[in-house]
């Protein structure tokens, strides 16, 4: 198989360039994955998004979003592992058997309990007499 060589463009990364529509979506999702992150990580990120004018802005939000969601991921895992450690309880190798039938088998069942399936009767009011 023969080997093709692509070069790569020059000008692939302007910072100082305007930014384009793929990378204004991208920032405007970016943005929506931000305000689902809990205050503290929102807090490090001071960049209104309606500012960003060129692909240098957006790279270093795109930057700071990043962070804060690999921080954010990064405490919960943490905290996930201390709650699983601290809630694991020590197996029991005993069957505990709850034996119970016996004393409710001297009981009568009520009337109620027969009568589940059937349907309640409405009330049916009585005629106006006539004067």
């Amino acid at each position: 198989m023969a080997l093709i060589h692509v070069p790569r463009p020059k000008n692939a990364y302007n910072p100082d360039r305007p930014i384009g529509s793929l990378l204004k979506a991208q920032v405007e999702h970016l943005r929506e994955a931000e305000s689902k992150l809990p205050l503290r990580y929102r807090h490090e990120i001071e960049t209104y998004i309606k500012a960003i004018k060129t692909e240098g802005e957006a790279a270093a939000y795109i930057r700071k979003v990043t962070e804060a969601i690999h921080d954010a991921h990064a405490d919960a895992e943490v905290a996930r592992r201390t709650v699983k450690l601290r809630r694991v309880p020590a197996r029991k190798r005993e069957i505990e058997i709850a034996a119970v039938a016996d004393e409710h088998s001297g009981r009568k069942k009520s009337s109620a309990r027969t009568h589940r399936g059937a349907k309640a009767k409405k009330a049916v009011p009585a005629k106006k007499r006539k004067k």
